[in-house]
């Protein structure tokens, strides 16, 4: 075992519903890091399932004695990482860690592990797509929509560093690639 998938993508291009579908697969033996984080939970959100909900102090306090394996300030005080501890914990478990991250946290991830990492980049159809989702979704203001679609666009620039892209175009195809590319890779020995 040993192994880390890693998805990231820009908010709202389907990255975290793969990552559940994937996790349903028992074949694949895979266990959801959950990241820790400084913003304020959502309705729907469960602590300790959806992330670590922490206090900005206590995140930065937990960063300051190296409880981090990555962590960075995504927006202006909102914090997120991922706790060496979760690792530690899945692997020891005999699972494969799967993550589902921003794209500066999973690039940070796999300078980390490196040949024990696949990284992949979830890439939505076009931005105005990925505008209508994040409409769609009714989970934000317009003003928060505004910055992760500019921030999108930003981070759209860097798929070329993941080891693999997945086009995001039609949900039920990119399951099946996702399964696909996730099995032959947790298959090699390295």
């Amino acid at each position: 075992m040993d192994k880390a998938i890693i998805f990231s993508a820009p908010s709202g291009a389907g990255k975290t519903t793969i990552v559940h579908h994937l996790m349903k697969i028992p074949s694949l033996q895979l266990a959801f890091s959950v990241s820790a984080t400084s913003r304020a939970m959502r309705n729907n959100e469960e602590n300790g399932k959806d992330y670590h909900f922490l206090t900005p102090d206590d995140f930065l306090h937990r960063a300051q004695r190296g409880e981090f394996l990555e962590w960075e300030e995504v927006y202006k005080d909102q914090y997120y990482g991922t706790l060496k501890s979760e690792i530690e914990n899945i692997w020891k478990s005999g699972k494969n860690v799967i993550f589902d991250v921003d794209v500066q946290g999973g690039m940070n991830l796999k300078k980390i592990f490196g040949e024990k990492a696949l990284s992949i980049f979830v890439q939505p159809p076009s931005i105005e797509i990925l505008n209508f989702r994040l409409r769609n979704r009714s989970t934000e203001s317009a003003e928060k929509i505004a910055m992760r679609i500019h921030k999108a666009a930003t981070e759209m620039k860097y798929a070329q560093k993941f080891d693999v892209q997945l086009l995001n175009d039609d949900l039920n195809v990119a399951l099946i690639q996702a399964e696909q590319i996730v099995g032959d890779f947790l298959q090699t020995t390295k």
